[in-house]
């Protein structure tokens, strides 16, 4: 008997190695879920709310280079996974999103739930396309898949309900997904024209990013060659581990002083598999080498010199072949003299031994990079705990950090964290959360109760929307605790009415102990930790503007108070 729209598309889906599917269920989507009940390959996993979904499956598509696949139904459920699916693009995550549609005999009437999903959708997909037709499997959903797969973004597949159960003639379209693994090389000319710019250099630096994941021998081994400090890009964080010789920091406006001052200080820089888009942060009059492989990257964020066109991983090995080694080493050691001081004043300072009340947030971050598994996955979220999370994980081989780096969606560290530990419940997944971020997404804990994930939540908390008080302060407005002060829940009772635990830390003693009791639980827990919401998030360059700025902003709230007295 042949199969309905529904069963082949999951038949496609199984035989392209997918085994869960994020969504809420609903009306069109019903039959989808009746194909999966009857079947054992594929889990449905239900989450509280599909921009949930939608960040877990572009998580996972982040973390084992495949495709994520979550669902929403018709109107609201589809649109609640626009955010997420934002996110995908945005970090690169191949992603299939199945959204519902209402009937075709009511198309264009204004049906309920009806919405033209086609037209919400066209920015952040790179394929979509309904199924009108049973006669369109298993072609367009085929397409689909490849396209998400070739562009590194979200593909869509809409299915009107009085479609979903109709029978799909048998054809001979059927094939096996293919995916792209051919590696684009530059020509030996432009590779010659890089080394020549790199060999004429005293002092190279190397600004890497996640496009070099993948590469690492080969980042290495040019970075020894020519005696260059690496540098990254936040989303490219752990492609080298911190502890190697040549890594040197992050650079930008969440930097450290040896990162920036490691590209500010260079003759000749080189640029590779990043899209890093801050333009103060880039030096200028001096030669830049970029390898990328959209050629539409090239030179898009400064003045380009020489720009290659290529994966990462044989470009920089076909550079290593063609530069000269370099012999001074100065340039190196001078930013690896700079990381170790950055890194031992914050040792000191940053310590459980730290009489500073409430916490200091980067006694957390610390704390929990030294006690995580060697094989922990990170996901951050965004704001001030990007921050902690950027300078304080030191991320040692065979961790990995995710999170909505480029998108920057406040709220996407946990339910990234749950795709995380849905991929592979065995292994360590820890969310740093700010109570901002957690506060939009913490109804899902209950999804990880309900499934056995051991995830574990930090929550920094310090009762304030504190990145955005600080975007505030450095622009010259006033705080305004209405708009920026939050009131929040117990988190740590929160955790236990989900039924998971909970921990309150609010001294440096208490620590460690969550830490090591919660990290070994195979329950969900949350680690709420009262930080002190004073704690400055200070870039490793300060500009004249921000910094008046800032004061601008005090004296604003001081003559507001006044005003009141």
């Amino acid at each position: 008997m042949s199969k309905n729209v529904c069963e082949e598309l999951l038949s496609i889906l199984q035989d392209a190695g997918v085994r869960q599917i994020f969504g809420v269920t609903g009306d069109a989507l019903n039959p989808f879920l009746d194909a999966i009940r009857r079947q054992d390959q594929v889990r449905w996993i239900g989450v509280r709310h599909e921009e949930t979904a939608a960040y877990a499956a572009a998580a996972q598509s982040q973390l084992d280079g495949g495709f994520g696949v979550c669902a929403g139904t018709v109107g609201p459920g589809a649109l609640h996974l626009l955010n997420g699916l934002y996110n995908a693009k945005k970090e690169g995550s191949a992603v299939l999103a199945i959204t519902g549609q209402v009937p075709r005999s009511e198309a264009g009437t204004g049906f309920f739930q009806e919405v033209d999903l086609r037209k919400v959708f066209d920015d952040v997909c790179v394929y979509q396309a309904s199924v009108e037709s049973p006669e369109q499997m298993p072609r367009i959903a085929q397409l689909a898949i490849q396209a998400a797969l070739a562009h590194r973004g979200v593909a869509r597949l809409e299915i009107p309900s009085d479609v979903a159960p109709l029978r799909v003639p048998g054809n001979s379209m059927r094939h096996e997904i293919f995916s792209p693994h051919s590696e684009v090389l530059p020509s030996a000319t432009d590779l010659e024209a890089a080394a020549a710019i790199l060999d004429a250099a005293s002092k190279v630096t190397i600004f890497s990013g996640s496009g070099c994941r993948g590469a690492r021998d080969e980042l290495v081994a040019l970075a020894k060659k020519l005696n260059a400090p690496i540098v990254h890009a936040l989303k490219g964080a752990d492609v080298v581990p911190h502890d190697h010789p040549n890594w040197v920091g992050l650079t930008g406006l969440i930097g450290t002083k040896a990162g920036y001052r490691a590209v500010e200080d260079c003759d000749a820089l080189l640029l590779v598999g990043t899209d890093f888009p801050y333009r103060p942060f880039y030096p200028t009059g001096v030669p830049i080498v970029q390898v990328d492989l959209c050629a539409e990257n090239l030179g898009k964020r400064c003045a380009v010199t020489c720009g290659l066109l290529g994966h990462a991983r044989p470009t920089l090995e076909a550079l290593g072949a063609c530069v000269a080694q370099k012999s001074d080493s100065s340039h190196l050691e001078a930013a690896q003299k700079r990381k170790a001081k950055w890194e031992a004043g914050h040792d000191a300072r940053f310590s459980l031994e730290s009489k500073h009340r409430p916490l200091h947030p980067q006694v957390v971050a610390a704390c929990v990079s030294r006690m995580a598994a060697d094989d922990a996955i990170f996901s951050v979220d965004v704001g001030e705990c990007t921050v902690w999370a950027a300078r304080h994980i030191r991320l040692r081989e065979g961790q990995r950090m995710i999170g909505s780096f480029n998108h920057g969606s406040l709220g996407a560290g946990f339910p990234t964290a749950l795709g995380a530990q849905a991929l592979d419940p065995k292994r360590q997944v820890i969310a740093l959360c700010g109570d901002g971020g957690f506060g939009m997404s913490l109804q899902d804990l209950v999804t990880a109760t309900r499934f056995g994930w051991p995830l574990n939540v930090v929550v920094f908390n310090n009762s304030t929307l504190g990145f955005v008080k600080m975007e505030m302060e450095a622009t010259g407005y006033p705080e305004f605790g209405d708009a920026t002060d939050l009131q929040n829940p117990d988190f740590a009772m929160w955790a236990v009415a989900c039924g998971g635990l909970g921990f309150s830390v609010h001294e440096p003693s208490e620590l460690e102990p969550a830490l090591a009791e919660a990290l070994a639980s195979p329950l969900p827990c949350v680690i709420d930790c009262f930080v002190d919401p004073q704690e400055l998030t200070m870039p490793p360059k300060i500009e004249p503007a921000a910094a008046w700025g800032f004061s601008i902003s005090k004296l604003k709230e001081v003559l507001g108070y006044l005003g009141h007295e």
